[in-house]
């Protein structure tokens, strides 16, 4: 492993791993709904077919077409565990770079809001092949000249965040950092707000509101220390009112790469891909694409 890429490595470790594995509750709380084009791709599956869900979260895509068989994975445990109770599919605690599944034998699979976490190109490209070489390939038989046999290869749905959400609340467009750093606050009690500044600074700058950078590795200092709450002064009022202001919530800083358009069609073609179909939807790229034949 290169230096770049233990970097990488513990980077993400940091800004992406251990912040859902301590919001994995109330995440997966406000993640219940399938998006539109998953449902329907999954929908759309032939029944019979067995299929990854790389990145599942608390599952929630791992039942949605009740004739398939899904095999999840997540890095966090927490997710897993609570994705596991979607019987009868599985879910396993891996990394999107490191799958244990077998190549070149899933009929379909799903990486839903996932690649958009690994925080330098290369790595982006290696777990979007990942995903790709999972995939059965296309097959033809011929017998004197004759075509007996054709199958299709299998397919991988792909969604990334956008960086063109310039009607969203969180304002990013064109000409934003693309590297960004996306808070998730949690409110004592187990109960929490999702990127409440952002609803409260609507009108400000995306760059402030988002907390975005333009090298994510130079945030290890300042991303741990706005991740903390915020002290007063040193008055014995101010520091009881702090005191429960810090029981109440805290706030954990998630990285994300921001993909512009055409971004995740080139990741796929550099990654020994052939994309089938591409769109946009509600702040996401999303694509479909199968492997090259000649992989």
């Amino acid at each position: 492993m290169t230096d770049l890429s233990e970097r990488a490595d513990a980077y993400e470790a940091e800004h992406v791993h251990a912040v859902y594995e301590q919001i994995a509750s109330h995440f997966s709380s406000t993640r219940y709904k399938p998006w539109p084009i998953v449902e329907q791709f999954l929908k759309g599956i032939p029944d019979g077919s067995i299929g990854v869900d790389v990145g599942c979260g608390n599952g929630k895509y791992l039942a949605v077409n009740p004739n398939v068989f899904v095999v999840g994975s997540d890095r966090s445990t927490n997710l897993v565990k609570i994705a596991a109770k979607k019987q009868p599919h599985a879910a396993i605690v891996a990394d999107i770079l490191n799958l244990p599944h077998p190549l070149a034998c899933f009929d379909f699979a799903i990486s839903i809001a996932v690649v958009h976490h690994l925080s330098t190109p290369s790595r982006r490209v290696e777990a979007v092949k990942a995903v790709l070489d999972l995939l059965t390939p296309s097959l033809s038989r011929i017998e004197d000249g004759l075509s007996l046999r054709n199958r299709a290869g299998g397919r991988a749905l792909m969604y990334v965040w956008a960086l063109e959400q310039k009607d969203s609340r969180r304002g990013w467009d064109e000409g934003h950092e693309q590297d960004v750093m996306v808070p998730w606050v949690m409110k004592g009690n187990n109960q929490t707000k999702k990127d409440k500044c952002h609803k409260k600074n609507k009108n400000r700058d995306p760059k402030q509101v988002a907390g975005s950078v333009s090298e994510p590795f130079a945030l290890n200092k300042e991303s741990s220390a706005s991740s903390q709450p915020i002290n007063g002064n040193t008055e014995n009022a101010d520091k009881h009112q702090n005191t429960a202001d810090q029981q109440e919530s805290k706030t954990f800083q998630r990285y994300y790469h921001l993909y512009r358009k055409g971004e995740l069609e080139h990741d796929i073609v550099e990654a020994g891909g052939t994309v089938i179909d591409s769109g946009y939807e509600k702040d996401n790229w999303w694509a479909i694409a199968t492997r090259n034949s000649s992989d």
